[in-house]
């Protein structure tokens, strides 16, 4: 049997990884601590355990073991390698099924550089890995047109140079190679090409740039022009290369920024390494949620990550928030202004892009998820305990206080319903009374659905304010159903939200998802029910003008339209279709009214 009590006296108070096992002595959850005990105490205090994925977690923890390590650094590392190796149920998910490629330089003599999807560990450079394919190939073949190295894969040692076993190829007669293999390039300084080709690897084109145009300077003052004009051409191109990159400012060299954007579901993390001033990595990469893990979580699981993929030793950090980790080596920064501010920034609009577009692809593949989405950002907005899959929105429509309907409109699951519409033509409300009329229609449409069984809305929308919101609970409070549904009043011009008993409205983004919902809502309602009052209008219109005639009544006239629908079908009407509604001579009064020509039958 369990018993987390004695569990927790084993753990000492010290930083480290804790690992939950289950009945099957399967590994499902991987942490880090800051304070081993004080934290896995707290899955188990039931006023922390409120969140329902954590309360499954720990009811199928059978074993916990623990790793103790001398930092929170040093947690934080282990901790992301073995969520790596193990991959737990319960803990996030790193989705990132790509293999980036690597620029690499060879351990050889006379190194080769060229890209490749592995590492071997042959003591070989590798630089990357490059999330844009597209750049690496940008970066290559600037590497060739500015310094010719080989290409081949000869043995060039010295004993086998020296005893001529190597002819050039025609790579050296196009000018892409100086020649090694033959002793036409010396070994020094193919060794400082490929030490410039580190540092613009390593975004350090400023220093490169600098000794180029020093010794294109000395050339030309030695009047060694064509050394000159080949020192140019280099120049030129890594000079409109380094302006083709982010050129933040030349005084931030080596940081790190990280931004981070949430779903219900998902997380994705930015990551920009920043070198001399200028953006030589960027990468986004998407983290499943499988508890309901908060954004410094995942931001740090992520750091973590991005910084081991990368072999980053940067010492400052640029993050988004506060992240809760100690140690002297690194400096986390929030920026408020300035150059990393706009880092920041640029690290915040790639991953709101990202986030955007995977969210659509999902949703574009299965509809239900967007569904799932917007219900549920709907239920937080709005601060409902059960997600607003059917919403129901009433709204008044009248004329001088004549003709008054009350429409409502029905979404189910974020779509209309439109079978489910209904109107309500005003029956105790006399006169211009629009608070005595949402009353009436809330209480005919509330009190059929109980007297039929019908399922209840989880949210109620009254087009609105606060007049018409207490009126609609005037309603729900005498059927005893107030506290089965959310209610809320939506005033028109500021688009305030109102909940009863509250003074103070709610304002909700103007771009968010949930106040475009009810603002259809409010839309529809309205377009549906100036509709069935325009219809009602019309017909009492047309009621009005048959009562002109000598003979016809409003009880005769309404028979009239209901029979033929339409004053126009009366017009067209023959005496015998008219008799098929009234009396003979009521029959002849409305011929003769519309056919003056006619004459009256006797």
């Amino acid at each position: 049997m369990f018993d987390y009590r004695e569990e927790l006296k084993k753990i000492p108070h010290k930083p480290g990884v804790y690992q939950y096992w289950d009945t099957d002595n399967e590994l499902i959850y991987i942490g880090k601590a800051k304070d081993l005990r004080n934290r896995v105490s707290s899955y188990f205090v039931k006023d922390h355990n409120v969140n329902a994925k954590t309360r499954v977690l720990v009811s199928k923890i059978r074993k916990i073991t623990f790793t103790i390590v001398d930092t929170e650094v040093d947690a934080w590392l282990l901790e992301n390698s073995m969520i790596k190796k193990h991959q737990p149920r319960y803990n996030v998910m790193l989705k990132d099924d790509k293999t980036y490629p690597w620029i690499i330089i060879k351990n050889e003599r006379f190194p080769r550089i060229y890209w490749t999807r592995r590492i071997v560990k042959d003591g070989s450079k590798y630089l990357g890995p490059y999330a844009s394919v597209s750049m690496m190939h940008t970066i290559l073949g600037l590497i060739k047109e500015t310094y010719p190295l080989r290409t081949c894969n000869l043995n060039l040692t010295k004993e086998n140079i020296d005893a001529g076993k190597f002819k050039v190829c025609l790579e050296y007669q196009l000018g892409n190679c100086k020649g090694p293999c033959q002793n036409y390039q010396t070994f020094e300084d193919y060794e400082n090409s490929i030490s410039e080709i580190t540092d613009i690897l390593n975004g350090k084109t400023g220093a490169v740039i600098r000794n180029l145009k020093a010794d294109m300077d000395n050339a030309a003052m030695n009047l060694d022009f064509e050394l000159a004009h080949k020192l140019k051409y280099k120049f030129d191109l890594l000079d409109k290369y380094q302006h083709k990159s982010t050129v933040v400012n030349s005084s931030i060299t080596d940081v790190d920024v990280f931004n981070i954007a949430s779903e219900e579901k998902y997380a994705f993390v930015n990551y920009l390494k920043v070198m001399n001033g200028t953006i030589i990595q960027t990468q986004t990469i998407e983290l499943k949620k499988r508890l309901d893990e908060s954004d410094e979580e995942l931001l740090t699981l992520a750091i973590s990550e991005f910084r081991t993929r990368y072999n980053s030793t940067s010492k400052e950090i640029i993050v988004p928030f506060d992240i809760d980790l100690d140690d002297d080596k690194i400096k986390f920064t929030v920026p408020k202004l300035g150059e990393k501010k706009k880092l920041l920034d640029l690290s915040a609009k790639n991953v709101i892009f990202f986030k955007t577009e995977k969210i659509d692809q999902y949703e574009r593949l299965n509809p239900d998820i967007r569904t799932e989405r917007l219900l549920t950002q709907m239920m937080k907005d709005l601060r409902m305990n059960q997600l607003p899959k059917h919403i129901e929105c009433f709204d008044n429509s009248n004329f001088q206080g004549k003709y008054p309907v009350s429409a409502i409109v029905v979404f189910k699951d974020a779509k209309p319903s439109k079978k489910d519409y209904r109107f309500f033509n005003v029956k105790t409300v006399e006169g211009p009374n629009d608070f005595a009329t949402m009353e009436e229609a809330v209480h005919r449409r509330y009190r059929r659905m109980l007297d039929e069984g019908t399922e209840l809305p989880q949210l109620v929308i009254i087009d609105g304010g606060k007049g018409q919101l207490s009126s609609a609970l005037k309603s729900l409070r005498l059927l005893g159903i107030e506290k089965q549904m959310t209610v809320i009043g939506i005033a028109k011009r500021l688009e305030e939200l109102y909940y009863p008993g509250d003074q103070y409205p709610l304002y909700l983004d103007k771009k968010s998802e949930t106040l475009k919902i009810i603002q259809q809502l409010r839309d529809e309602a309205h377009r549906f029910g100036i509709t069935a009052h325009r219809k009602k209008r019309d017909k009492g219109t047309l009621a009005t003008e048959l009562e002109l005639i000598d003979g016809i009544g409003k009880t005769t006239a309404d028979k009239l339209l209901k029979y033929f629908k339409s004053v126009k079908k009366i017009k067209e009407a023959s005496l015998t279709d008219l008799q098929e509604v009234v009396n003979l001579k009521q029959a002849n009064n409305i011929f003769n009214y519309f056919n003056q020509k006619n004459t009256p039958v006797s």
